[in-house]
């Protein structure tokens, strides 16, 4: 199970990597493929793995079935915004700033990458509570399709927050330590909700629910917004249709 966990860790630690094989910054292009790739990913994700298994939970409540993956959902954005408004950090395109502080430049970088780490985090770790409190919704290849699906979306969005790390001056060994450093909190944060997940096994629509609506939150607070800045161009939605797909084949080949 560990192993699982570890895979979206992988994925940031790999797209860190790219510092080592790119100049100080990524063509704008090539980002919007990025961040449009990881949007579809994260999207794909949130409806197959996360509110879809919540939903199928739920059926017994005839009608009203849909409430615990609505509010769940509904929590989970707020939470995120929460998250967003109280955090120092800047926005991925490195133009807009979160909430005033005394912190580096640097500093609000990683923790801007780090914020969008939690929620991914805290999908495999729900995922992964549900197939081993056996949850009939939930499978190991569930789990495992989420993680790497988690994994291939954090590669682009490791290599985004890192290259202005680079651009700003840090050093190629620093600045790939601060990335891989900003994806610790997803195994970390996975295994703390498989350790208190036994608690809430009835309520685990709610908690799968929630993982989902603060992915969300980072596609449209984050991903989209920078995979649709500037001059227009079809490249972005190309590149999540990609990623869309992509997660969707995981999830129901794996599955």
């Amino acid at each position: 199970m560990m192993q699982i966990l570890l895979i979206p860790f992988l994925g940031t630690s790999l797209g860190a990597a790219c510092v080592f094989f790119f100049k100080n910054r990524i063509s704008e292009k090539l980002q919007r493929v990025f961040t449009g790739f990881a949007s579809g990913v994260m999207v794909s994700a949130s409806f197959f793995s996360l509110l879809l298994p919540a939903l199928e939970q739920t059926e017994s409540m005839g009608k009203i079935g849909f409430l615990p993956a609505s509010i769940g959902f509904a929590v989970g954005m707020m939470f995120l915004l929460v998250l967003d408004l109280v955090i120092p950090h800047i926005h991925l395109d490195s133009s807009e700033e979160g909430p005033s502080s005394g912190l580096k430049r640097t500093t609000k970088l990683v923790l801007a990458v780090t914020l969008h780490n939690i929620p991914e985090g805290m999908a495999v770790g729900i995922v992964c509570a549900g197939w081993m409190y056996g949850n009939s919704s939930v499978t190991f290849a569930g789990a495992l399709s989420l993680a790497i699906g988690i994994a291939i979306q954090n590669f682009p969005e490791g290599a985004i927050v890192s290259m202005p790390l680079l651009a700003e001056g840090t050093t190629k060994w620093k600045t790939f330590l601060y990335g891989v450093l900003s994806g610790i909190v997803e195994p970390v944060g996975a295994l703390l909700v498989i350790l208190a997940a036994g608690v809430f096994v009835p309520v685990m629509p709610y908690f799968l629910s929630f993982a989902a609506g603060a992915m969300i939150y980072v596609v449209v607070e984050e991903l989209i917004p920078e995979m649709s800045e500037g001059e227009h161009s079809n490249i972005g939605t190309i590149s999540f249709a990609l990623g869309f797909v992509l997660m969707m084949a995981l999830d129901v080949g794996l599955g």
